[in-house]
């Protein structure tokens, strides 16, 4: 496809935006009205944060229908969600400003998420599908201050659907589409997800009920001709109770169930090919259970947060040395309490204390290894404080340490300043901020068949300044944030000359520096467009599959009153991957092309306020591109779904 072409279009939409911004009308872009509070646990108006928090709204999800969670948040400014163009079942790893998968902390409902027998301690995206999520909230930067370990280069921040202030609703939804590669231009319907939700308010007691399944089949995860398709299905429940026993005194019990399976392949092996694999499969099932409670008093808000979950995982994978298929079993179990207080000290100061205790262990059972939980443990205790000054003459400042006492690596304090601030004769706010956190080590990491008990946290220190601007009589909104980040002590696998492998720090300080940049344009009521650019340099040790340039716009038509549509446009740069040849025993680098990818979806209320169907098609000009190294990618593709309110 002509990229020229492309980006000649874009420009002219925009300009032809630009010629009806001369109506006036008093409709405020939803942005400014914004309640966040990714950085500070409490509610705020994103006006006095002093960060950009990337928001995506119940409205944008609506809009985005027929797309997975690692879809959305691959569209958002400085992420890059590697396996959201592959098949279902791959894993999926979440790069933020040139980090890892494991410097992102991940929260549900105010509760961290993690599967503690995983290598890094991540959370798995495909056990929670995106049609129970109401919003998300993206934070980035080092925020170990209020998030703890993990939370070095960003929180995502998901909060799930709530319950109607009616007796009983809910919404019944299903979706169908096509699963074809580059080289496949089938109309078989391959791509199936459905739902049920019940949820209402009876007096002080509220109840959600949310169902979910999906189905993905004829689709090989490995690239090569006449490979057999690879299959994955999942089904989540949750179930929420909560009662209001006054304006002050609320409390909400929830309960989570999530499994899959799939089957998967060799995605490479001798030369950089790929390999067809008929025994590989796994499966992994979640219990989650929590509480949440908030009481108000007089001169502020106290906040208890809990949860425990557990995780079981098992795998069959072809052993191509022994010729034989070997199992592998994996379970972990996790606990967090987290209670926060918010006092007001004057009307423009308040101060958060807190303290979060957290308690992970694993096992792991195959033919070479017997990891038990009674070994393979540790707890957390963190005590935190932050100080929050909103002034009446535009200077914003959130400051703000945290104490991490673990079982096993001792304390370490952590802290953050940040400053804003919004003139009162100009539209415009400043930003800037220095924040640092930490990164303990995995229990698989430590403890593991490769562990190393001698590991120290990784440790992360983060920069960055900014600005946001408001015009147009608030229909035109521009904001952008250059960072520095700066790392040491990095994690990561090692084999010496004599083959023995383990997991070791790295001494080389990383260092990763960008800016990042969105925009929003609203010139009249039915036309918008959003676009983000993210720039990336980060030291080639951690740059695998991490763009250096990434580009996202999206168009939104409100057609008619009932008729939308949006077009959306994704430019990803040369990316860096690797693979390890089975023919050389080396690991080999490779540069990946870059690629650009334009997707439509239409949205029409076919029965006002009750039935919604859609259209969408992927990948409309069928590009060929590499995501990352011997993985499948999706080519044209094509979705029809409906979506009944009652």
């Amino acid at each position: 496809m002509n990229q020229k072409f492309i980006y000649a279009s874009i420009l002219a939409l925009a300009a032809n935006a630009s010629l009806c911004a001369q109506e006036k009308d008093s409709l405020q872009i939803n942005q400014l009205k914004e309640v966040v509070v990714s950085d500070t646990k409490f509610e705020q108006k994103r006006e006095n944060s002093g960060k950009i928090i990337e928001v995506i709204t119940a409205e944008d999800l609506q809009k985005k229908q027929g797309q997975s969670l690692a879809n959305v948040l691959s569209q958002v400014a400085g992420v890059e969600v590697n396996g959201s163009q592959s098949f279902s079942g791959k894993n999926q790893g979440v790069y933020v400003r040139g980090g890892r998968n494991r410097q992102v902390a991940i929260y549900i409902d105010g509760v961290p998420v993690s599967d503690a027998s995983m290598i890094n301690l991540e959370y798995d995206l495909r056990l929670i599908p995106v049609e129970q999520i109401e919003k998300i909230e993206v934070l980035k930067g080092s925020s170990s201050t209020l998030y703890g370990t993990g939370a070095a280069t960003a929180v995502i921040n998901i909060t799930l659907k709530k319950a109607s202030q009616d007796k009983v609703s809910g919404n019944a939804y299903w979706n169908v589409g096509t699963l074809n590669n580059q080289e496949k231009s089938a109309i078989d319907a391959n791509d199936f997800e459905q739902g049920l939700a019940f949820n209402g308010t009876l007096k002080k007691f509220n109840y959600v009920t949310m169902i979910n399944s999906k189905e993905n089949k004829n689709f090989s995860e490995a690239r090569g001709e006449n490979y057999e398709g690879d299959s994955f299905s999942r089904i989540n429940v949750i179930q929420k109770f909560g009662y209001k026993f006054n304006d002050k005194f609320a409390l909400t019990l929830f309960g989570n169930y999530d499994k899959f399976k799939n089957t998967y392949d060799n995605p490479y092996g001798g030369a950089s090919s790929s390999s067809d694999d008929l025994n590989n499969r796994s499966a992994s099932e979640q219990f989650r259970a929590g509480l949440n409670a908030s009481y108000k008093y007089n001169k502020g808000e106290l906040l208890v947060n809990t949860s425990a979950a557990t995780i079981d995982r098992n795998s069959a994978i072809s052993n191509t040395w022994a010729g034989t298929v070997d199992s592998y079993n994996y379970s972990s179990r996790n606990a967090n309490v987290d209670i926060i207080n918010k006092y007001n000290v004057l009307s423009s100061l308040y101060i958060l204390t807190g303290v979060q205790a957290q308690y992970f262990d694993m096992e792991q059972k195959d033919a070479y290894t017997d990891v038990t939980n009674n070994f393979a443990h540790f707890n957390i205790v963190d005590p935190y404080v932050t100080a929050v000054y909103n002034s009446k003459f535009g200077l914003n400042v959130n400051a703000g340490a945290r104490l991490n006492i673990h079982s096993e690596y001792g304390n370490q304090v952590v802290y953050n300043f940040n400053p804003s601030y919004k003139f009162s004769n100009l539209p415009v706010r400043i930003l800037s901020s220095y924040s640092t956190a930490y990164i303990t080590p995995s229990l698989y990491q430590v403890y593991g068949p490769y562990g190393n008990l001698d590991l120290k946290p990784e440790e992360n220190a983060t920069a960055e300044a900014g600005f946001e601007t408001i015009l147009l009589d608030n229909k035109f909104v521009l904001n952008a944030v250059a960072f520095y980040r700066e790392e040491k002590n990095k994690v990561d696998f090692f084999t010496d000359i004599n083959w023995n492998s383990f997991y070791i720090n790295y001494d080389n300080k990383i260092n990763a520096k960008g800016a990042e940049v969105n925009v929003t344009y609203k010139p009249v009521d039915l036309f918008n467009i959003k676009a983000n650019y993210t720039f990336t340099q980060v030291e080639d040790v951690v740059g695998l599959l991490i763009p250096k340039h990434k580009v996202n716009a999206e168009i939104n038509s409100q057609i008619t009153s009932r008729f939308n549509s949006v077009i959306g446009f994704q430019y990803f740069s040369n990316r860096k991957d690797a693979y390890y040849d089975n023919d050389t025993y080396a690991t080999t680098r490779i540069n990946l092309d870059a690629y650009s990818l334009i997707n439509a979806t239409l949205n029409y209320n076919l029965i006002k306020d009750r039935l919604n169907i859609f259209g969408s098609v992927t990948n409309i000009f069928n590009e060929d591109y590499v995501e990352s190294i011997g993985y499948n990618t999706r080519g044209r593709n094509f979705k029809l779904g409906l979506n009944f309110k009652f």
